[in-house]
Order: structure tokens, then sequence, then C-alpha cells
């Protein structure tokens, strides 16, 4: 890789709590924002603006904007899925929103209820309307890795949707292990092929799942692979509400440890953010699965 530096996304506001059946406070989400960004964390997902009808745990969107810190939002990231999703986006201070693409039919139906070649014409209208408006808009390419519907991804759809998406010149690309079937040579594999198709300006960023223990060790590959953009989820907490067991996002303070035991920099304090994994497991109320939180930093001073 070209650079020491890597940062990471932390995504437990939105992707963290959305699949958790316990119902997070608006002072909460808070807290675990601000601790996020207090510890070093600069790119936030902070909230998406989708049907609250249907993600019960994002309705409060447009509150935890008003209660967050203005630092906050150089980094805050609002997750949009359609045109209406853009509108009430337009609407806050947010300079970031998230756009999803599904590789799939089926899961985009399911996602979205549209398909793939619907979603684009949708993702190139959104594209162009926030950038008008000064937004920068990254794009994510879920289920990049495999389906929970339509089973294996081949990389040749994978690369002619990234193809399209790159047309649109967002700013960043991110590849999305939703249901966690990534391996590091799929990483690998993949991202290289990615890369052949879009302008090299476009910044590639991947968010991986944990649910078959191979999370880490595919945010590895692709740190190999020149990716420095990684997304995680304080504690591990986390997954895709409408992708069965799409359970297990990348622990950050693990991930974390990694980095930095390797020589790199991610910029974090992480035993800052100890007390926010804390907070999050009184909420929630089963200890999350991220380990460094309990096994603690290693080395530590000599006794």
């Amino acid at each position: 890789m070209s650079s020491n530096n890597v940062t990471l996304i932390e995504v437990a506001p939105r992707d963290g709590l959305q699949n958790e059946s316990t119902m997070f406070s608006t002072d909460d989400k808070v807290s675990i924002i601000e601790g996020a960004f207090a510890a070093g964390m600069r790119r936030i997902e902070v909230c998406s603006f989708v049907n609250p009808n249907r993600v019960p745990q994002m309705a409060d969107a447009e509150a935890v904007l008003s209660k967050l810190s203005d630092g906050i939002f150089d980094g805050a990231i609002g997750l949009v899925l359609n045109e209406r999703g853009l509108d009430r986006a337009l609407e806050t201070p947010l300079q970031e929103i998230n756009y999803v693409v599904v590789v799939t039919d089926t899961f985009s139906q399911k996602n979205q209820g549209i398909s793939v070649a619907e979603n684009l014409a949708v993702a190139k209208k959104v594209i162009e309307r926030a950038e008008r408006a000064g937004l920068r808009v990254s794009v994510t390419l879920s289920a990049a890795f495999g389906c929970p519907f339509e089973g294996e991804v081949e990389v040749t759809q994978l690369v002619d949707i990234a193809r399209e998406v790159g047309s649109f010149m967002p700013f960043e690309i991110a590849l999305a292990d939703t249901i966690g079937v990534a391996v590091p040579t799929d990483v690998k594999r993949r991202i290289e092929a990615v890369k052949d198709v879009i302008d090299p300006a476009i910044q590639l960023r991947c968010h991986f799942h944990n649910t078959r223990n191979t999370g880490i060790a595919s945010a590895w590959a692709a740190i190999e692979s020149g990716v420095t953009q990684l997304d995680s989820s304080l504690g591990g907490v986390g997954g895709c509400p409408f992708a069965p067991n799409a359970t297990g996002n990348i622990p950050t303070e693990d991930l974390i440890y990694m980095i930095e035991r390797s020589n790199l920099h991610s910029g974090v304090d992480v035993e800052s953010l100890f007390p926010v994994i804390d907070l999050l497991q009184t909420r929630l109320g089963k200890v999350v699965p991220g380990l460094l939180s309990r096994a603690g930093v290693f080395p530590k001073e000599p006794r």
C-alpha cells in the first residue's frame, strides 16, 4: 500500500443499530457518535433517511443531526436509498451521503423495491442532484461478494455494475460483503477487477461483515490491495435487516488493534472507545462480539 494511514468509517450509529431489536434513544445515538468522534474517528455514518416503517431504528435521523457538534459534519455521512431520502438529506447540515446499489435483482427488490437497472438510473439522478447541491457522494455496491437470495455473485457481474456506477463519477465506491462470505483471495481479485474499470480518481472503500469469521482477514486483504478506507462498527454490532443472518460487522476496536500493531496508523485512540462500547452493551443488554475491549490493548506497561 502507498500510505501508512488507514481511515475507518464508523458505521455503528447506522448499520450497527438498524439490525438490533433494541431501540436506542436519540440521546444515546448522539453519545455514540460524539464518543467515536472524540476518540479520533473522522468519518462516521450517523443516520439513514429511510422509511421509518421499514427501519424504525432510524426514524429519528433529523433529530440526531440537530444535536451533533458542528465539527462532526465535516465527516458525517447519511445513507439514502432513493430521491425522497436525498430530499430529506438536503435539508440537513450533512456534507456527504452514501447511496446503495445492490448488485443482484432479488436483493435489490427486497432492499429498495426496484431492479438493479432501475436503481442505477436512480443512482445517476441522486449523484447529479447531490453534487449540484455541493454534497460528496459515495456509492456502496451491496452484496458485492455474494447474495443471500441468488448465491454466488460473479466477478463479471460486479464489474459491469461498478463500471456503470463509475461513469457517474461519485468520489468513492464501496464494495460491501453484506452477508460475510468473502475471503482474502476473493477480496484481492474483486478489488483489482473493479480498479481496472473505474477512473483512478474514484476512491475505493470496503465494508466487510464478520458473519463467517473472515471479516478481519478480508479487511487485511483489502489493505494489502491498496484500500485505505474501511467500514467497521463499534463492538461489531449490526447487519442488514433485509439479508437473512447478515450479522456481525467488523469490530472497530479489533480492526484498529490490527492496524496499529501492523505499524499502520488509524488516528484513533482505541481505549477512548471502550466507554462507548460499554454504553452499547448496557443498552443492548448483551456482550458485543468485539474482543479488544475485554482483552485489552497489548503490550501493557510492566507491572
